[in-house]
């Protein structure tokens, strides 16, 4: 294995051990949080859904990959194959959906708190039907991605063409059904993109309105609701911003890979692309969540008088 190749397998390693870690740490904290209904938030529901649907992406092409680059090929069977890209592409299209749903219940939420609308914000259940709703819809829509997967045969002599991706192999569709499946799943990503942009310009107009507007008070008189609300939309604003970035790449890498067959550097690159932003999001949540130095701080304490 050359040195190049042993670098992008060691990042793919680092990004996804952190990714797993990070996202397994939000999940306990999560499920714990709506199991027990201490200090729950009304966003808590829907990042427990993003979470979920960022997992399955690291879990899936993550590790795979990963194993890939240091040079273990053709390790999964067939059914194996058409799973792993099955999971990958529902994870990833729940994470989308998820982040666009995220960034419009908090614009709405905003708008309610800093302005005379009172809107009213969605119940538990209601935000419950929509993260089933939308997992039900990428599970729909991804069904001809196992049509077209298949485990990876190291022959020279194939009937049909096929995309390599180092452990799994894809039929190569006919041109219209290529070119259709990828501008589908590009005009949805960006129908969730231009609802998330919205929501966010939402979001950061209502923010400088409301900086402007109380410029002249003093910080104290500021009551704590909408300081709190003001937090929590920074801290989706930025998740909003680095899905953007990341997930357009991945949209373009995703939409090529239905017009040429993936080189040697294209299919890790995408997949070190895809799986940036869940392992940079569940860093920025565990950073920005309160919650999580109230749990720490016990057990921090407690560790210190035991030291002593």
């Amino acid at each position: 294995m050359s040195s190049a190749h042993l670098g992008m397998a060691s990042i793919l390693l680092t990004q996804t051990g952190a990714g797993i870690l990070g996202n397994s740490a939000l999940l306990c904290l999560y499920n714990f949080v709506l199991f027990t209904r201490h200090q729950v938030r009304a966003t808590d529901l829907i990042l427990n859904q993003l979470v979920l649907a960022n997992s399955t992406v690291l879990f899936s092409r993550g590790i795979m990959q990963t194993m890939a680059a240091f040079g273990w090929k053709y390790f999964l069977d067939d059914a194996g194959c058409k799973v792993v890209f099955y999971l990958h592409r529902v994870g990833r299209g729940v994470s989308l959906s998820t982040t666009c749903l995220l960034s419009v219940f908090q614009a709405t939420k905003l708008c309610s708190s800093y302005s005379q609308l009172h809107i009213t914000t969605r119940s538990p259940k209601s935000i419950c039907f929509c993260c089933s709703l939308l997992w039900i819809l990428h599970l729909l829509l991804n069904t001809i991605v196992p049509l077209k997967m298949t485990q990876s045969l190291n022959s020279k002599n194939m009937s049909v063409m096929r995309q390599n991706f180092g452990y799994c192999s894809a039929h190569i569709l006919s041109s219209f059904l290529s070119r259709l499946h990828g501008v589908m799943f590009l005009s949805f990503d960006t129908l969730n993109l231009s609802l998330m942009v919205w929501a966010s310009g939402s979001m950061a107009l209502v923010l400088h309105r409301h900086k402007r507007r109380v410029q002249h008070l003093h910080s104290s008189c500021l009551s704590p609701r909408p300081r709190r609300e003001a937090r929590a939309t920074r801290t989706i604003l930025t998740l909003v911003s680095s899905f953007i970035l990341f997930y357009s790449l991945s949209s373009i890498l995703t939409f090529c890979f239905s017009f040429v067959n993936p080189g040697q550097w294209l299919v890790p690159t995408s997949v070190l692309v895809s799986s940036s932003f869940p392992t940079f999001s569940s860093f920025v949540l565990l950073a920005t969540d309160s919650r999580i130095s109230q749990f720490c701080s016990p057990c921090w304490e407690r560790k210190m008088l035991n030291f002593c």
